[in-house]
């Protein structure tokens, strides 16, 4: 027992006592994380494999195929200033698509109506093998430490008793997790019920790197800009819509494609010398923030467009499978925590829950003109054998005989010098309240007044000590969100 808070003390499975649930072990406060991480391994590894057989999260989703067109620039400038990925290169190359939205709390059969963040998920067949773009409809996500990936997800879904969604357990780790205040106020805004898969934006919420022929790195925030315009549904909207229909967005996306209404998105980034930008009031590897548009502006990059449905839902939407570690040669991760977690994570749980040779499967695989060659043998479902150069004797590298030989170092790679002591700590900037305060002020009316009723009629049925905790936090954002939450919830002091 906890000398004084008299709870348990939270072991591993193996029943080492943990010290610090909070952050992974990194080379300084802000990473890179290290591979001997055990206790994140041991608890991301078992949450991974948590559901049979349907996805952990965005379980329910749906998939259309399209095109990527380049403008061969990014910005005003060539994209070769800043990267060397040959899909970006030249005005007017286009790389086949396939988008998967979803919904992530929810699973495979639950209501696309509900309040929660939707997944945008793009897989680029380029050139040189696949890129995944995984990101949301938000731009920002509720915890900065992959660590935590586990804790926030539990509290979002069903009770492990009553098994019904319980405002009580999400706000009760919600009122212990500052940095979430950002993400809740985008969540409980309109944008948290989009009116569809066509009408909202995408972002790759992650910060990633672009390498160039150089090796010269810049950080890189991706974003996806609707052609459709943003449409958003109020609760009351919403549950007209799900007591008649659970699945009405796919809908809408099926039957626009059918009728040649192929919706589009442009894709944007922004761009940030890679170094720690002392000058911001928050670290720009941290996912809870997003960067500020007038400083980094929005670099137009390349046009989308989904114009193909698929043909058959269970290979093509259930079989398809993301990694945010499924790169390019010019497209890099950088240190930030979520996605160092998420790298491991999303090709683990498609490698538990659809098999160690899902890519070979023809969703999952690159397109027809990019070899496979590899010195991986067996596993379950392995209905084939990659390319060994004409030598089936030889798997394995180096070999005097025959197999196959490492690719050409005549590029230069990427080299951020990193160094400190290995540690489990948080970041140094974490302005946890200055961005939801700063999206509060600006939302229109309108806006603020949903949000507010929102917050209320969940946080209703909550504890009242997790009311007040809620109300302290949204207080620290701006005082007027925090009055105004009070004022719904019949609490008279918020100070």
């Amino acid at each position: 027992m906890h000398p004084q808070t008299s709870k348990p003390i939270l072991t591993t499975r193996q029943g080492h006592p943990v010290h610090n649930n909070q952050q992974q072990r990194t080379v300084g406060s802000r990473g890179p994380a290290t591979l001997e991480n055990y206790h994140f391994l041991e608890k991301i590894s078992h949450f991974d494999r948590e559901r049979i057989p349907e996805r952990v999260v965005h379980a329910r989703g749906f998939v259309a195929h399209g095109e990527f067109e380049a403008y061969g620039t990014i910005g005003d400038e060539p994209a070769a200033t800043y990267t060397r990925a040959k899909l970006f290169q030249v005005k007017g190359r286009k790389t086949p698509v396939s988008l998967r939205f979803s919904t992530v709390i929810g699973g495979r059969d639950s209501s696309e109506a509900t309040r929660d963040p939707r997944g945008f998920a793009v897989k680029f067949r380029t050139e040189d093998g696949n890129w995944d773009l995984v990101g949301n409809n938000l731009p920002v996500f509720f915890i900065r430490d992959a660590i935590k990936f586990p804790d926030v997800i539990h509290s979002l879904k069903p009770d492990p008793v009553t098994f019904r969604q319980e405002p009580n357990r999400i706000f009760d780790f919600m009122s212990n997790t500052p940095e979430s205040m950002h993400m809740l106020t985008w969540l409980f805004s309109p944008r948290g019920i989009p009116a569809n898969y066509r009408m909202q934006d995408g972002f790759g919420v992650n910060t990633y790197r672009m390498v160039n022929a150089a090796g010269e790195g810049v950080l890189v925030k991706y974003h996806w800009k609707s052609q459709q315009g943003i449409e958003s549904l109020t609760e009351e909207q919403a549950a007209a819509i799900q007591a008649r229909e659970l699945g009405h967005a796919s809908k809408d996306l099926y039957e626009a494609i059918e009728r040649g209404e192929c919706p589009r998105w442009e894709l944007h980034v922004q761009i940030m010398s890679d170094d720690e930008h002392p000058e911001l009031d928050f670290d720009p590897l941290d996912d809870t923030k997003t960067w500020p548009e007038d400083v980094f502006p929005l670099r137009p990059v390349g046009m989308m467009t989904l114009n193909r449905n698929v043909s058959n839902v269970h290979n093509e939407n259930e079989q398809i499978a993301f990694g945010t570690g499924v790169l390019v040669d010019g497209l890099d991760f950088s240190d930030d925590k979520m996605l160092v977690g998420r790298t491991f994570s999303y090709s683990d749980a498609q490698r538990y829950r659809v098999g160690p040779n899902y890519l070979q499967l023809p969703i999952n695989a690159p397109r027809e003109d990019v070899q496979v060659n590899t010195n991986q043998d067996g596993g379950q479902m392995s209905y084939g054998v990659d390319n060994r150069a004409g030598n089936p004797h030889i798997n394995f590298e180096p070999s005097s005989v025959a197999g196959l030989d490492q690719a050409d170092e005549s590029y230069r790679e990427y080299r951020p010098f990193v160094s400190g002591q290995v540690m489990r700590a948080p970041i140094e900037r974490q302005n946890n309240y200055g961005q939801a305060g700063e999206r509060f002020r600006t939302m229109p009316q309108w806006e603020r007044d949903d949000l507010v009723k929102n917050l209320v009629n969940l946080l209703g049925q909550c504890d009242k000590h997790i009311q007040q905790e809620m109300v302290w936090h949204f207080s620290q954002c701006d005082d007027a969100y925090g009055r105004r939450v009070a004022e719904g919830l019949g609490i008279a002091d918020h100070a």
